[in-house]
């Protein structure tokens, strides 16, 4: 079930996309998180699809932004995913299909960074027991000497706001503690985030777009539905028909036509 307008907190589908369509605020997010300067942000693009192959799984991304020398992905986890790791690891070789156009040299490729704001701990041990770090920060190194520098200006930092006591910079625990318990603190920063989104759900436009983004979300779940039971009534009638029901009995006890059933049962071999 959908949350109303008014439930809407910054983690959520839609609010977070709404939020960070704020240049300031997105900006200040990112070198708050990341430590990078951000020369400008005129238009975050948000829900960024990439699908570069037919055949291959396409991806969306929460905010993309980029700019002259750095692509930078952001996304809000507010509840648990598996295989995250995998995940970044595709979102990385999918941004970068995307950057480098046919012709292009390696060095032409743009420095990137995966940011992923989630309110769980996404890593465990093998006890199951959360690690408790509010950041993970992720580079390509080497095995055998930690100063070689692989140097593929790729990194991935992932940020766990339930530990939010634990972080050491003052900004990021104040940001981390306003995702986490959706109050602000006495920090400026997330005084003034808690404020824009209050300002976001008072706002038409964003609410007839909201709402319309439930419709639509409702719309594809159905149809999800009715294609699965489509094809758990085409898997019943191959199955009678391989056992031998004639086609009007199977017709009338999974109510199609005769002439579906016969379509559907063309292919079947009978084993009865």
């Amino acid at each position: 079930m959908a949350k109303s307008v008014d439930d809407l907190t910054f983690t959520d589908d839609g609010m977070f996309q709404a939020v960070m369509h704020n240049p300031e605020i997105c900006g200040e997010i990112i070198e708050r998180l990341l430590h990078v300067r951000v020369k400008k942000v005129e238009y975050p693009e948000l829900e960024k699809t990439i699908a570069p192959f037919y055949t291959s799984k396409s991806i969306r991304l929460d905010v993309y932004l980029k700019d002259a020398d750095k692509i930078i992905d952001v996304e809000c986890q507010s509840y648990p995913q598996d295989n995250l790791g995998r995940r970044t690891r595709y979102y990385q070789s999918m941004i970068d299909v995307d950057s480098l156009m046919k012709g292009q040299d390696y060095t032409e490729l743009k420095d990137s960074y995966i940011l992923f704001i989630c309110t769980y701990d996404p890593f465990k041990d093998s006890d199951g027991r959360p690690y408790g770090l509010p950041c993970y920060t992720f580079r390509n190194g080497c095995s055998e000497n930690p100063e070689v520098d692989l140097n593929d200006k790729c990194l991935k930092v992932i940020y766990n706001s339930s530990v939010y006591e634990k972080a050491d910079d003052e900004k990021i625990r104040g940001f981390l503690r306003y995702i986490s318990t959706n109050e602000p603190g006495e920090d400026d920063f997330s005084r003034r985030l808690c404020a824009l989104v209050e300002q976001i759900k008072q706002n038409e436009k964003f609410r007839s777009d909201y709402a319309a983004m439930n419709l639509h979300d409702r719309d594809i779940t159905r149809r999800a539905k009715n294609e699965g039971r489509q094809e758990k009534a085409e898997e019943d009638a191959r199955s009678f028909y391989a056992n031998g029901a004639s086609i009007e009995l199977i017709a009338k006890s999974l109510k199609m036509t005769t002439e579906e059933v016969k379509e559907i049962v063309k292919d079947t071999v009978v084993t009865a």
